[in-house]
């Protein structure tokens, strides 16, 4: 294995993977600390270590971040990334400059690149700043995330207070004089982190050329996009003739715990199409969440074999209660209702799959793609079918042996009618 990557949640996991799944390399996506066989990772070019880091106490991510570092130096990688979202979530306190400082510390390197632009799914860099389509990131959507609003848009400024490391930008002028000039740049910048803008795919290839011989870098799945593909058959070549994508023949089931506004026009276009959709009782949930998961088990058992169903739950900045609302909760502590939505999501999941319901599953959010995955208790995913920019169909075993296909979606990607579509790669 030549890389290794730590994400910071897992639909980033599968981004990143799957992104390098295309460029030809064999990838394969690792859950958090959980036990892989060495064999099930022999002979793969790439590893993402897929982890729930993203809105955890700084602390916390740090040390799930080196714990995964150091499984990846067990296996072999002497190239490492840093899979972070390409809207670059984050607060002042991290957790992205933290994770950094401490990786660079552990692998020996001095600096790092950031580069968060995906063109592909509209994210752009522009003098340091990071855009959402047409808009600046502190004018989109992102701006009310309810766990990391982004209310800036210049990537040193959102840096810069979560480290004490020199952040140096690196303008479209210097990357446009291709890959030697801007290798040439990088290398004569003071030691810290460095801004490379992009705004097309063309700009990516030049950044990933450049560093390639860099240690760490890190940014969104777009920067693996701009690696040269290796010619099928070639050495190195991802071998997906010898291994095809499992078949599945169960049913479906779509479920999302994104508060983004793509996943809200997803869901509202499911629903358009005939499909049966239930949205959480959020009551319920906080007061007994067993029974909301029963409740919505049930009702998707109750419904047409052929159906594909779609529970969903939108957080917002005002579902956060005292602890003590709940049944376990611990006194003086807040619990956010998108925490418990999270619970209920993935031990619905959890359920239908058990008993053999379900073997396709849709997953909307990153905090719920960590929470469904962790309940099946999978340890690796084997990268299928790409259905859009930073979304792929994986193939997993759960504990008990069950097969299932998951998308592992992050909130703000794939095309409107996803939740429709989507299955007919798979058929």
């Amino acid at each position: 294995m030549l890389t290794g990557a730590v994400a910071d949640d897992f639909t980033g996991a599968t981004d990143l993977a799957a992104a390098l799944h295309s460029r030809g390399l064999r990838a394969a996506v690792v859950i958090g600390d959980r036990p892989v066989p060495d064999e099930q990772v022999a002979g793969l070019d790439a590893v993402v270590v897929a982890l729930k880091s993203r809105t955890a106490p700084v602390e916390e991510a740090v040390r799930a971040s080196l714990g995964a570092a150091d499984r990846l130096l067990g296996w072999g990688a002497d190239r490492f990334w840093l899979k972070y979202c390409s809207t670059f979530d984050s607060t002042d306190e991290g957790n992205i400059g933290p994770v950094l400082d401490a990786l660079r510390e552990r692998l020996g390197t001095d600096r790092s690149v950031v580069v968060p632009a995906f063109p592909g799914t509209g994210r752009t860099v522009r003098d340091g700043s990071l855009w959402v389509g047409d808009d600046l990131l502190e004018d989109s959507s992102m701006r009310h995330h309810p766990l990391t609003p982004m209310t800036r848009s210049r990537l040193r400024d959102l840096l810069s207070p979560q480290t004490p490391a020199t952040v140096t930008e690196i303008g479209l002028d210097v990357v446009r004089r291709g890959a030697d000039a801007l290798r040439d740049a990088l290398d004569a910048a003071p030691a810290g982190y460095l801004v490379v803008d992009a705004v097309e795919d063309s700009d990516l290839r030049a950044i990933a050329q450049a560093t390639a011989g860099h240690r760490l870098v890190s940014g969104g799945a777009g920067l693996a996009l701009g690696l040269d593909p290796i010619t099928p058959g070639a050495a190195g070549a991802a071998d997906t003739a010898g291994a095809p994508f499992p078949s599945f023949s169960r049913r479906r089931l779509v479920v999302c715990g994104s508060a983004s506004t793509t996943t809200q026009a997803q869901v509202a276009a499911a629903a358009a199409a005939g499909h049966p959709t239930r949205k959480v009782d959020i009551a319920q949930a906080l007061a007994d969440p067993e029974a909301e998961t029963a409740s919505l088990a049930e009702w998707v058992r109750g419904l047409d074999d052929a159906s594909v169903p779609v529970v969903y739950s939108v957080g917002q900045p005002s579902d956060v209660v005292p602890a003590g609302a709940l049944p376990a909760g611990g006194a003086g502590a807040v619990v956010s209702a998108s925490e418990v939505v999270e619970t209920v999501l993935s031990g619905l999941v959890l359920d239908l799959v058990a008993d053999g319901t379900v073997d396709q599953v849709v997953v909307a959010g990153g905090e719920t793609s960590g929470a469904v995955v962790g309940s099946l208790g999978v340890g690796l995913l084997t990268i299928g079918p790409l259905l859009a920019p930073g979304v792929c169909w994986s193939a997993a075993t759960t504990d008990d042996g069950r097969e299932v296909a998951l998308v592992l979606k992050s909130g703000n990607f794939g095309a409107v009618d996803l939740f429709s579509s989507a299955w007919e790669a798979l058929a």
